[in-house]
């Protein structure tokens, strides 16, 4: 299953056209959490695109999130984001 969210993330994210892109399932750093509990997981993303050029750290992030909100909060209830511009 955390396979197929990664997945789901990294073919959702595309959208952005990443140069580079890493998305880490962190789900077993919160065992116990109330989203965990229901099945839903934790990821960490980095993600470096051209479409982030002149944006503010917020901008980027609202960029990704629009792209996954109706994943949020399930499957996925946490997302950590490192969103930079490339160069």
């Amino acid at each position: 299953m955390t396979t197929d969210r990664i997945q789901l993330l990294r073919e959702r994210l595309s959208a952005l056209e990443p140069v580079e892109l890493e998305i880490i399932d962190e789900s077993h750093m919160h065992i116990g959490h109330a989203g965990a509990r229901d099945g839903a997981g934790h990821y960490r993303v980095r993600i470096t695109s051209a479409r982030f050029e002149g944006l503010r750290p917020v901008a980027r992030h609202r960029l990704v999130y629009d792209l996954v909100d109706d994943l949020m909060p399930h499957p996925i209830h946490a997302l950590a984001i490192d969103a930079k511009a490339s160069i």
